[in-house]
């Protein structure tokens, strides 16, 4: 690991496994941290501005300029928004002793904005349709043409590489896993130098393929000069660790002592514990694949 307090230990990051049943950190992401990564960037034509419980949408500033028209005309928590459903595209209809009941709203059509706001394209899409893209699609949109815009090509680089590249720009924080908002808020301090990172399982909700890019992530953040510290009980991230501090001997009240400290090899050469047992078949198993 490496600190600003002089603690080191090897050089890729360090692993804290840990006999829990309860989340330890809580990684929850905010859509205004993206927003200062776009200040800091200086982006001019395009915005991230938090619309309510969204993940991130990209605001058409330069077409509000270029237009005459005011930048709130393209946020559905202001001017644009669709006077039915006040910009959140569905319609909520309380039932009184039964269960609510949600449907779209039949003014926009889900679309959230003013049928004028959509009437504004931005290399052939509308404020609506931007919203609706994944992040890998958005990538592209914003890498080349004419909605070609750096610093959002930037971050959206930074979400497929932590294994987002499938949410939708406006996809509700409400929808996200835990290990999806720590995702997002990794991605949005990627670029900042310094700083120690503690992840609480961010493979949680990665496919199988993605949690190679996510080891791959991690070893360039502390290329970078930052340290990183992993609770985690997935075995492709305790082979990867450098260092492996594992608290056991059980869960919960069991557990909460360190009952192994070292690398992974020690650990599998010559641990006793559960995590040893199960990391050892995994290597096992992974070298057998190969």
């Amino acid at each position: 690991m490496r600190g600003g307090d002089g603690v080191t230990s090897s050089d890729s990051f360090v692993h804290l496994h840990v006999h829990s049943e309860y989340s330890m950190l809580d990684g929850a992401a905010r859509v205004s941290d993206l927003m200062k990564e776009v200040a800091a960037q200086g982006m001019p034509g395009i915005a991230v501005t938090d619309h309510g419980n969204n993940f991130g949408s990209f605001d058409f500033w330069s077409q509000a300029k270029a237009n005459g028209v005011k930048p709130a005309l393209f946020s559905a928590n202001s001017e644009g928004a669709c006077p039915a459903c006040n910009g959140a595209g569905v319609i909520y209809t309380d039932l009184g002793m039964m269960a609510g009941v949600t449907t779209i709203c039949e003014a926009c059509e889900g679309k959230r904005f003013l049928p004028e706001v959509l009437d504004y394209r931005l290399n052939d899409k509308d404020i609506a349709e931007v919203l609706a893209m994944p992040v890998d699609e958005a990538t592209e949109f914003f890498g080349a043409g004419e909605s070609r815009t750096p610093a959002a090509h930037a971050i959206l680089e930074r979400l497929s590489e932590v294994g987002l590249g499938y949410l939708t720009l406006g996809q509700p924080l409400t929808t996200l896993s835990g290990g999806e908002r720590q995702r997002l808020k990794l991605a949005t301090h990627m670029g900042e130098k310094g700083g120690v990172y503690v992840l609480d399982e961010p493979t949680n909700g990665l496919h199988l393929a993605d949690v190679e890019n996510l080891l791959r992530l991690l070893d360039r953040l502390v290329d970078s000069g930052k340290s990183v510290i992993v609770i985690e009980h997935h075995q492709a991230v305790m082979a990867h660790a450098d260092w492996i501090i594992d608290l056991g001997p059980g869960a919960g009240h069991d557990g909460g002592r360190i009952v192994f400290e070292g690398t992974p090899s020690e650990l599998v050469e010559r641990g006793d514990t559960l995590t040893a047992q199960h990391l050892r078949e995994y290597v096992g198993v992974a070298a057998a694949a190969r």
